[in-house]
This record gives structure tokens, sequence and C-alpha cells, in this order.
């Protein structure tokens, strides 16, 4: 065993992979995650770091500086809005790091305290999303991305709470505005409109329309009544040039997509396809008179 010495420990993996495989089969769930570890592993490599293992839907690189992992974990993220294969999939990932001490194994294998606290951050980063130590932030020179606070959190064999941080990797949003007023400018494009339908009333969304929130509270956008719906429940934002709806209930939200089986999401986010509809907090089959129906033009 080598000893100990400072390296930069990141964990990314598939969020909600789960759904995944129940929305796609074993086969075809394994190869999109194999395509996206593929992806992570190719921005590892261009930013000199070196992947430990791939575990399920999860992978463990090695930076030997943290500018090389948040800048890597920047561009992961980006990688996945960017590819049309995972956006149309509705793939995401969750990303950790911490820069620290560890342990290096005869085998290649890292262990020790940054290990450790990598893998807390991954556990606490949402989808799309990086978490690290406010540490490892402040260590960083040079030009780096904005990072919000997240308060502080335990990790495993420290006394007290740390400090961590959410890193900013979103790109430069002006550009974004001019690709999509240039598409508005034209012929419209497929999914440049989502139309909702609930209960006789008609809400048409736009890529410039403000998110469109769905729950029991009158505060929302669209109100459902109803025992089973959380008082937020979910919301529609045109995000990546897609309208995405993302769960934020108790009970989840039941998606049909055409002729697919109909989709639990729940504390996820979903691609909104071609025509289908939406039940809050139950499924279509026990919660007929709430269903909105939905159509992407």
């Amino acid at each position: 065993m080598s000893p100990s010495r400072p390296q930069t420990i990141l964990f990314a993996d598939v969020s909600g992979s789960t759904r995944l495989f129940e929305a796609k089969g074993d086969q075809e769930a394994r190869r999109l995650i194999a395509a996206v570890l593929d992806a992570l592993t190719q921005v590892c490599r261009q930013h000199g770091g070196r992947v430990i293992k791939t575990i399920g839907d999860e992978i463990m690189c090695t930076f030997p500086a943290a500018l090389n992992g948040v800048l890597a974990a920047c561009d992961m993220q980006r990688r996945m809005g960017r590819d049309i294969d995972f956006v149309r999939d509705s793939l995401a990932i969750r990303i950790g790091l911490h820069h620290g001490d560890a342990l290096e194994e005869d085998d290649g294998d890292v262990y020790g305290d940054a290990v450790n606290t990598a893998a807390r951050m991954a556990s606490l980063a949402k989808r799309e999303q990086i978490v690290t130590t406010a540490a490892t932030y402040d260590s960083l020179t040079g030009k780096v991305p904005e990072a919000r606070g997240l308060g502080k959190a335990r990790v495993s064999g420290k006394l007290l709470p740390i400090s961590i941080v959410d890193l900013v990797w979103q790109e430069d949003t002006s550009g974004m505005t001019m690709v999509q007023s240039a598409v508005r400018s034209g012929d419209s494009a497929a999914g440049e409109v989502l139309r909702l339908r609930h209960r006789g009333q008609v809400v048409e969304l736009r890529p410039d329309s403000e998110p469109f929130s769905m729950g029991r509270e009158p505060a929302n956008h669209l109100q459902v009544e109803a025992d089973w719906v959380s008082r937020t429940h979910a919301m529609i934002e045109y995000k990546r040039g897609h309208f995405l709806l993302a769960d934020r209930s108790t009970n989840g939200t039941y998606v049909r997509i055409g002729d697919d089986d109909e989709l639990k999401v729940h504390r996820d986010e979903l691609h909104l396809r071609k025509a289908g509809t939406i039940s809050l907090g139950q499924a279509v089959a026990v919660n007929t008179g709430d269903v909105i129906h939905y159509e992407a033009l």
C-alpha cells in the first residue's frame, strides 16, 4: 500500500436508474448506463483524471488537484446536457467530490477520509447537481465556477458537521435565449409548445414561459384539490431544449407518454414527449377525474 497523499475523489452516478430499468427493461437500461459511464470516463481522462472503478450506475475517479476534479465535474454535467441521446431519454447524473488525503492500494483502488467524504457529497447531490465541501472549493485558484452554500452536513468519522456547497456548472444562458428566439422566428419545432388540458381548462407553455406549478394550494398555476396531492406537487419547466416535469411530492407523479406504460416519477425529472397523461399522486386508473392531458406540439 502506498502512503496517503492528497488527491481529489469524485463520484458520479446516473440519477433515477431504477426508473430507467422499469421503463426501458434490463438490456436497454444497461446499454444506456454504459453509454453514460463511457462519456464520463472520456471527460475524466481529458482533465488528467483516472477512473478507479465503475459499480453499477456509478463511476469513481481521482484527480491530482481539486481544480481538475471541479472542472471535470462541470464538463460531465455539460456533456449530459449536450448529448441528444442522453437528453432524449431524460438521462442525468449527480456528482459529489472532495479533495483530501487518500491511500492507494497495490491494485489501484483508493481508501481513506477523502473517499468517505466524497461519497457522502455524492449521496447529498440531486439530479444535475455537483456537491463538494467548502474546504475543497475554497482551495481553488484562478477562474472557477460560482458556488452556492448548502449549509452543513455530517460525514461519518468526523466529529463536527462540515460546510458544503453546490457548484454552478450551467453555461451562460444568453446564448440559449438567442437560439430559442431564432427557433421561434421560423417554423415551430416539435416540442416547442406544450399544451395542457384539465377539466376544460387549456394552457399552452412555451420556452419563455415561467415554471408551471401544479398542486393542492391555490397559489399554484394549476390547482388540483385532492388529499393525495401535495401542496406544491410538481413543476413543468423548459430546460435544455425540452419541457421537463419535476416531481416534488410525497406520493409521486404518474406519467404516460404515448402508448408506453405509465411511469411513476418521484423526486425526479422526466422529459415530456409526444402526447400523454399526467396524474398527480395516483395512477390514472384510480384518478380519472383529475387527469391532466398534454401534447408536445
